[in-house]
């Protein structure tokens, strides 16, 4: 059922905020067009938050017009969020493994307390990382590597959601490299009992300790990368090639509306040109009358010039 309440002091709902919001020219084309056409689906609200629609919601504000709203009435708004906006939207497998992995997190941290929502949102956790894969459609390597980041700091994976900052650059943030230790320029430094240098067991310990994840790999990274990379040049080629095919429409269109003005030009003046060329026949053959009337009438005064019709004829009224 749907139900408009008070539109002006809706906030967005966490995972709403996961994606990320239209901007410039989209925006305003999306604002222009439920101005010209009214809002054609309903904006979805749950516990007070908008819940999906939240470019619609901000549109029909900013427009002066009162939005539709509907009371989400599923049973997991987690799902509906994703099935809604995961794949219809423009993103790479980066944005789309970190936005599987924090509605994960968020469906984890709103899933504990034992009431009925608690136990509806436990019901789409996804425990296997090629679960999360298959959902986002990213690799299971890229969704691995956007759960670190989910986990290790929310606010990042959400720039990565929102496309501020690649994937493995923002696992870079998180484990930075650590700098080389300093090779001593004078070997003997290395055996010098004022100077001592670390054995190696006090190099090799703290790796030991902390091992490094296959993740985090600089050569694993640098790949992970070039296929972000790589995807987001195929979806930009792709959208270069359906502007050109736009622009090649629109100039087509262009050159039939003036082709059409053009010719409906030259038949306007055809036709004037028609007029005036049968005006001018008329008054050729009306001059022709009008010197053959003549030429008879001076034949029957005895005159030889028009100038001596007049008082020919007042002389013969006279007599």
């Amino acid at each position: 059922m749907e139900a408009v309440r008070n539109p002006g002091t809706l906030e967005l709902h966490p995972l709403c905020t996961l994606f990320p919001r239209l901007t410039g020219a989209e925006f305003e084309a999306l604002k222009a067009d439920i101005i010209a056409n009214g809002q054609r689906e309903p904006i979805t609200v749950h516990d007070g938050f908008v819940l999906d629609g939240g470019n619609r919601y901000r549109a029909c504000i900013e427009a002066g017009i009162e939005p539709i709203l509907r009371d989400f009435a599923g049973a997991n708004p987690v799902a509906f969020v994703l099935s809604a906006n995961l794949h219809r939207r423009h993103l790479n497998p980066g944005q789309q493994a970190a936005i599987v992995s924090s509605a994960q997190d968020w469906s984890r941290a709103h899933g504990a307390g034992g009431d009925r929502k608690s136990e509806q949102s436990a019901t789409v956790h996804r425990d296997s990382v090629a679960d999360r894969a298959a959902q986002s459609g990213a690799s299971v390597r890229t969704q691995k590597m956007a759960d670190k980041v989910a986990k290790a700091d929310p606010e990042l994976a959400k720039r990565v959601a929102h496309g501020e900052i690649s994937l493995p650059k923002a696992l870079e943030q998180l484990a930075p490299r650590a700098p080389a230790a300093p090779v001593p320029s004078d070997p003997s430094i290395a055996t010098s009992p004022a100077t001592p240098m670390p054995g190696p067991v006090d190099v090799i310990a703290p790796a030991a300790a902390a091992p490094a994840e296959p993740e985090l790999d600089p050569f694993d990274l640098v790949v992970a990368e070039n296929k972000e990379l790589e995807q987001e040049k195929l979806a930009l080629q792709a959208e270069i090639a359906d502007l050109n095919v736009r622009i090649a429409i629109l100039t087509r269109d262009d050159l039939a509306a003036a082709a059409d003005e053009w010719k409906l030009k030259f038949e306007q003046l055809s036709g004037r040109n028609r007029q005036l060329q049968q005006t001018a026949h008329d008054a050729q053959t009306a001059e022709k009358r009008a010197s053959d009337l003549l030429a008879k009438v001076r034949k029957a005064l005895g005159v030889e010039s028009n100038a001596e019709i007049l008082p020919a004829l007042s002389a013969r009224r006279a007599a």
